[in-house]
Order: structure tokens, then C-alpha cells, then sequence
């Protein structure tokens, strides 16, 4: 039997939350008759009708507040960005009023919204269109954030995402559309709070989430020939994070790498390892190693572009140092 495409891992999820919920409606530009720019909503224009599958104008903060309205009355609106950068004219919509509505009604409202779409490091897309915007969301109050990085947990990410009755921000990776494998049937669902333990191990823990899962992968290959036993968790829930997956790999292990493609300064590690110094420390045998972007605009030149973004070749270096310095 053949595997499921990530993009279609994702269409299936909404197709399947549409059939049962009549209230789930999906909107954004290019989402209905074109099919989605990646093709995740190719075909329910047709199956669904113009009413659940809204093509909109070019106006992302006025159709994320729309999605805003509609949730207040009832409806699950899912927002598709087109690209996720294009999503920083949405920022007050999201921040202001997505996230904070629920608390600032007294609890009078709920906002059952998922806010999707490609974002991450393409091939050569330039920097309006290579934004990793997860750390520019985490600290608004009142949203969910994960990452999927596989057809399964997209899959089943996505249909949990749906069903929750907080905002949530559903980070995908453009060069993950493509990705294979075989995918559960039925109704599959995926934890929203809970990071994944790829692989068990005793030496090092490393931590990482969307893309960058399959560079650690191909690092973690690498370091089993050389006699270097990682311990692989892909963090899935960006924000709250799975504190109890990663305490009990680092007491585990006592040392940590964090691998990411979000920028260094303010990102997702920096947050990371706050929190690890906050409830690991006594555990850590050496400091945590971040591993991110660095901080500049993401070139258009291929080579550039991935002198910018960390590699495998990269992660083993570390884990080698790491090693090392003990010995």
C-alpha cells in the first residue's frame, strides 16, 4: 500500500472534521477553487460547498478577524495563511483578540481556531517567505502551538487541533509537504501537549521540532557508527511544552542538545533552556548547547541560504564536543 503525502495527511484530517462536524469551515486565499497553495484543501471546495470552504481577499488581518467572529458564534474556523509570514498582518488579530478573548469575556466566549499553513526554510523562497514565526507568537497568552513534522502526526495534530476549544497555531514546514509514509486510519488523534521520543538513548538528549527532526535523524546515524547513543525528542507542542518528556530524558542522559531553524536570539531555545536551567540543572553535567539559526534575513542564494540554517554534519560536531570535553 502506498504512504501518505504530509499534504494530503492534512486534507484528510480536515475532510474527516468537516464530515463530522458541520460547524468546522475552512477560509483563507486561494483555499477553494485553487485548492490551497500546497494543495491541503484540494477538492472540498467542491464536496463542501462556498460556505465552508471561503476563498478570500488579500486581507489577512480582516479574514483572521472574521475567523475571530465566527468562532465567538459557534463556528470551528481553520485560517490558512498561504505562507506563514504573510500572517504578521494578522499579528493583532491573534494576539490581541484570538488569544485573549476567552479570558477577557470572563470565559463568555471560546475560540475554536486553527491558524495554518507553510512556513520555515524552502529552496531559495527569499526572506519575506522563509519566516519562522513560532517564537514570535509564544509569548501571547490563550493560543496552543505545535509543529508536525511527519504524515502521521500531521495528521493526527491537525484533527485534535480542530476539535480543541482554544486557538491554536499549526506550524507547517514547506519542505515537508512531500514526505511519505503510512498514515493510521480511523479516527487518529495526537496529543496537543505531548512531545514524541523518537528514539531512546543514553547519552545525549537532544531536542528539536519540525523539520530539523529529520536533520537530527540523519546526525543520530552518524552517531550511532561512532559509539554516541542520543536520545531523540521531537518537541511537537511548541508552546506549553512537554516539561515531563524532556525532565525525565535529561535526568536521564545530564546533557542536552537543542537543535532548531528558528533565529538564536529570542527563539525557541533560548526559551528552551531557560526552562531546563529553571527545573534541570542539577541533573545537567554540562551546559545545553543551542544549535539555531543565525540572525539574519535569509539569503535567496541556495548555498546562502543553507549556510544560515543548521546541518547534520553540525549536530554530530556538537555531540562529538560534547563527548569530548568529558573524556
Amino acid at each position: 500500500m502506498a504512504g501518505t503525502l504530509l499534504f494530503n495527511a492534512l486534507r484528510e484530517a480536515i475532510d474527516e472534521e468537516m464530515a463530522r462536524d458541520p460547524h468546522v469551515c475552512v477560509m483563507g486565499e486561494d483555499v477553494g477553487q485553487y485548492g490551497g497553495s500546497y494543495k491541503v484543501t484540494k477538492d472540498l471546495y467542491e464536496k463542501y460547498g462556498e460556505l465552508r470552504v471561503l476563498d478570500t481577499p488579500i486581507a489577512e488581518n480582516s479574514f483572521t478577524g472574521m475567523a475571530v467572529g465566527a468562532a465567538m458564534t459557534g463556528l470551528r474556523p481553520i485560517v490558512e495563511g498561504m505562507n506563514m509570514g504573510f500572517l504578521l498582518l494578522a499579528f493583532n488579530q491573534i494576539s490581541n483578540n484570538m488569544g485573549m478573548l476567552r479570558y477577557t469575556s470572563g470565559g463568555n466566549f471560546t475560540i475554536p481556531t486553527v491558524v495554518r499553513g507553510p512556513g520555515g526554510v524552502g529552496r531559495q523562497l527569499g526572506a519575506e517567505h522563509s519566516q519562522r514565526l513560532e517564537a514570535y507568537f509564544h509569548a501571547v497568552p490563550g493560543i496552543k502551538i505545535v509543529a508536525c513534522s511527519t504524515p502521521t502526526n500531521a495528521k493526527g495534530l491537525m484533527k485534535a487541533a480542530i476539535r480543541d476549544n482554544n486557538p491554536v497555531l499549526f506550524f507547517e514546514h514547506v519542505l515537508l509537504y512531500n514526505l511519505s509514509e503510512e498514515v493510521p486510519q480511523g479516527d487518529y488523534l495526537c496529543a496537543l501537549d505531548q512531545a514524541d521520543l523518537v528514539k531512546e538513548g543514553k547519552d545525549i538528549t537532544i531536542l528539536t521540532y519540525s523539520r530539523m527532526r529529520h536533520h537530527c535523524l540523519k546526525a543520530v546515524e552518524q552517531l550511532d557508527e561512532k559509539g554516541i547513543d542520543i536520545e531523540l525528542i521531537d518537541l511537537i507542542s511548541l508552546k506549553p511544552f512537554d516539561l515531563e518528556t524532556i525532565s525525565r530524558s535529561i535526568k536521564k542522559t545530564h546533557r542536552v542538545i537543542i537543535v532548531e531553524e528558528c533565529m538564536k536570539t529570542g527563539g525557541i531555545g533560548a526559551e528552551l533552556i531557560a526552562l531546563i536551567n529553571d527545573n534541570c540543572f542539577d541533573y545537567l553535567d554540562c551546559r545545553p548547547i543551542r544549535l539555531s539559526s543565525q540572525d539574519i534575513p535569509t539569503p535567496y542564494n541556495g548555498q546562502l541560504e543553507n549556510l544560515t540554517i543548521i546541518q547534520p554534519h553540525q549536530i554530530v560536531e556538537a555531540a562529538e564536543q560534547i563527548v569530548n570535553s568529558e573524556v
